[in-house]
């Protein structure tokens, strides 16, 4: 079965793209120039789908760890006869600072071996494969590197040596022996089969750039991470792991720079994440308020605003899910060419959630707004007429019926998260009523808040379950329940919202207490995991509810599945206890963070 733990790779972000590491010093998932560009190297997803590994020959054994307050990764061989540390990294704009990080970053992975103690005999493997392993491009030499063509792409692999070129496999090879302080170094760059023909890059210029980026990522984190409470290191690593997944020049956040990592081993539920959800939206203005700063959170917002803008007044739904540059047509479509991660089958690019009907996120959209308060007079006169319009869209939407935030795959329901969010969106549009121009709105808003909520106390409780439940008239329980305390629709010591705690933690988590996102079936094939966002909304949810003493211990399980690099996935498979899914998972670090900040105020930090 092919596909190593995901829990064994390390994230390299330049702010527009992604690259996954393994333990093992293997680049196996690698997409240039933009987090949903087609993948150069794509092992996690088949054993033939390229990578570029470094590492000793022979045995070994590693450490890791990212350089203090970066996201450039350290890997530590440790052999018989020496020890050397190979230092990775996606190269920002050279001299890029602070909130200019990633503006203008080139599209190069920077790689630098060194021997610091004996000696080491290194195996270098190149095999990239463009377009998720559809090309097996013509390797040729050039002056100082291997050059790659084939398909629409280039690409420049500056190295130190000459590589021995398998033909056959179009796949190359480099043996090299380090002695104690001996360094060498690597720049794969990228390019389409039009431009220019790329120029390879000096060792001092390699490594000048390397440690370019290091300080790129330290002033990013030093005028961005001021958080002192409770779990500080996890939060502000979390904090740093939002900004990787950040596309720079529009701000839009990926769920995940993967896809097709599955929620079930072998199963069918594998989808593409490289995309920004609205869904996403309020709770990733809370984190990124507390992990990084109010700028990033007002640059994401902007994006997701203007990517929505005009949907509303053509009477069309709001769109659920965004291209990283603002595109609206995210077809999805199988590469049956690839086995998947340990066989699981298909892997899809696109997502066809971005043709579902969510009403959740015109409340998530306000939410997201009421963060800036305040500063929503920025935005021009269309932007805040679109505002407007979304909370009108959920007085006359609010009844209907959809698919709920977990876009189930199955007949439309009235959900109550999204009879919730309906809620926020005409709570939070109440509160901005001034900003947005809209004070002659607020007497019909506020009507359709108050019947809002009698619905949801009416028919969202279920006598039978004692809980509040998926949906009306369902006894289903459902994690996204323990929004009605989070987003302040009830207070979390209210009688109703304990019982729904209370039962989330008895009835709807594993052996682990880690907490399923509901139990009931949803038009797909297969079981999934658990999801470490609900874990962490139950223990942001206890806080709430004064009982910061459970809320720390769920808080404890749910980042005891976090792997050596602080890296967290969208699950974690139940027999197993490995991560699975999407990695890393934006949502999951955002949970963290939000769940971290609750419990520390709740403690009185």
């Amino acid at each position: 079965m092919n596909g190593r733990p995901i829990g064994d790779y390390a994230l390299l972000s330049d702010c527009r793209s992604a690259a996954l590491v393994s333990r093992s010093g293997s680049v196996d998932w690698l997409c240039l120039p933009r987090f949903d560009a087609p993948a150069v190297f794509a092992r996690l997803l088949d054993p033939c789908g390229g990578h570029f590994a470094i590492r000793p020959d022979g045995e070994f054994e590693t450490g890791r760890a990212y350089v203090d307050q970066t996201m450039a990764l350290e890997t530590t061989f440790v052999t018989a006869s020496g020890t050397a540390v190979l230092t990775d990294a996606m190269a920002v704009g050279r001299n890029e600072r602070g909130h200019d990080l990633g503006a203008g970053s080139p599209g190069v992975l920077l790689r630098r071996l060194v021997c610091t103690d004996g000696e080491m005999e290194v195996e270098v493997s190149y095999a990239p494969r463009p377009e998720y392993g559809l090309i097996h491009p013509i390797l040729e030499a050039v002056p100082g590197g291997l050059a790659a063509r084939g398909g629409a792409v280039q690409l420049l692999l500056s190295a130190p040596a000459a590589f021995q070129v398998e033909e056959a496999t179009a796949t190359a090879h480099l043996h090299l022996h380090l002695a104690a302080r001996q360094m060498v170094v690597f720049a794969l760059q990228h390019a389409q089969m039009w431009d220019p023909p790329l120029a390879a890059w000096g060792a001092d210029q390699i490594d000048g750039r390397l440690e370019d980026t290091l300080e790129g990522w330290r002033s990013w984190s030093a005028i961005h991470q001021t958080y002192k409470g409770r779990w500080r290191d996890l939060v502000l690593h979390s904090g740093r792991v939002l900004q990787a997944l950040t596309f720079a020049p529009t701000k839009a956040i990926v769920a995940a720079p993967t896809t097709s990592l599955p929620e079930t081993v072998g199963g069918e539920r594998n989808w593409d994440y490289r995309y920004t959800w609205v869904r996403d939206a309020s709770l990733t203005m809370d984190a990124l308020w507390v992990a990084a700063c109010p700028h990033e959170a007002s640059q994401f917002f902007t994006f997701l605003a203007y990517a929505a803008a005009s949907e509303l007044r053509r009477g069309l739904d709001l769109q659920i899910v965004f291209g990283i540059g603002g595109e609206r047509d995210l077809s999805e479509r199988e590469l049956p060419h690839l086995t998947g991660w340990r066989d699981s089958r298909p892997v899809r690019v696109g997502n066809g959630a971005w043709t579902q009907r969510q009403l959740d996120v015109y409340g998530e959209l306000l939410d997201a707004a009421q963060r800036l308060a305040g500063q929503l007079a920025e935005l021009d006169p269309a932007a805040r007429r679109f505002l407007a319009a979304a909370a009108d869209t959920a007085v006359s939407r609010w009844t209907e019926k959809d698919q709920g935030i977990w876009e189930v795959r199955g007949e439309p329901r009235d959900f109550l998260y999204s009879k919730l969010m309906c809620w926020v969106a005409l709570d939070r549009a109440i509160a901005l009523a001034a900003e947005l121009s809209s004070e002659h709105r607020v007497e019909g808003w506020t009507t359709a808040r108050d019947e809002i909520r009698a619905a949801i106390l009416d028919h969202g409780w279920s006598e039978q379950a004692g809980t509040f439940t998926q949906s009306f008239g369902s006894d289903s329980l459902d994690a996204s329940n323990l929004m009605l305390a989070i987003t302040g629709f009830l207070p979390g010591h209210d009688p109703r919202m304990k019982a729904t705690i209370d039962a989330t933690a008895a009835r709807l988590t594993d052996r682990r207490g880690l907490v399923y996102r509901y139990l009931g079936h949803d038009g797909l094939a297969g079981e999934e995991g658990t999801f470490l966002l609900c874990t962490f909304w139950l223990a942001h949810a206890q806080a709430l509810a004064g009982e910061v003493d459970q809320a720390a211990a769920t808080f404890e399980r749910a980042v005891a599945a976090i792997n050596d690099v602080g890296l967290l996935a969208e699950e974690v498979d139940v027999p197993s206890g490995e991560m699975i899914g999407n990695f890393p998972q934006a949502f999951s670090h955002i949970g963290l963070i939000n769940a971290a900040w609750a419990i520390s105020q709740a403690q009185g930090e």
